[in-house]
C-alpha cells in the first residue's frame, strides 16, 4: 500500500488495496473511533460500527484460501446483513433504488459454490500487472525504435 494513501498524488487505489483496507486497516480504525463513543451519537455510531464489520467479515471470508458451503453461507449472511441495512444508514443510497454492484455482490455467494476460493479466480495479479506495464516508457514504439523501410 501506498505510503501516502489519501493524497493527490498517490494515485487511485486498487482492488487489492481496497481488500487490505476492508479486512485490516479500516476494521481496527473503526473500532478505535466508534466503538466506545458516548452522548447523543454513540447508538447510531454503534449501528454504523456493525453495519460495516458486517460488509468487513464478508471481504474477510472471500479473501480466505479455502472455501466451504458454511463460508459461502456465512458471507451470503453478512452481505444480507449490509445491504438490509445500507438504505437506513445511508438514506443517499435510495436513489435510484437498484443499484448494479449490490445485485453482483450477492452472485460471489454463487461464485464461491461454483469455483470455490475467490483466490482461484480474482483478477488482482492481472490488475497489478496490467498497471506495472502502463508504467513501461515505451515512447509508442515496442521492442526499440522501429525501422524505416525506406532509409
Amino acid at each position: 500500500m501506498s505510503p501516502n494513501f489519501g493524497e493527490k498524488g498517490a494515485g487511485s487505489i486498487k482492488a487489492d488495496e481496497w481488500r487490505l483496507l476492508a479486512t485490516i486497516y479500516l476494521p481496527i480504525a473503526l473500532v478505535l473511533l466508534w466503538a466506545e463513543r458516548v452522548g447523543n451519537n454513540a447508538a447510531h455510531f454503534r449501528q454504523l460500527l456493525e453495519h460495516s464489520m458486517a460488509l468487513f467479515q464478508a471481504a474477510t471470508i472471500v479473501s480466505r484460501y479455502t472455501s466451504s458451503k458454511s463460508r459461502a453461507a456465512a458471507y451470503r449472511d453478512f452481505i444480507k446483513h449490509w445491504l438490509g441495512n445500507l438504505q437506513d444508514l445511508y438514506p443517499h443510497t435510495k436513489t435510484p433504488r437498484t443499484r448494479t454492484n449490490p445485485h453482483y455482490v450477492m452472485h460471489i455467494y454463487h461464485f464461491l459454490l461454483l469455483f470455490g476460493p475467490a483466490i482461484s479466480w480474482w483478477a488482482f495479479p492481472v490488475e497489478r500487472l496490467i498497471g506495472q506495464l502502463g508504467k513501461i516508457n515505451s515512447n509508442d514504439h515496442l521492442g526499440g525504435r522501429s525501422l524505416s523501410l525506406h532509409s
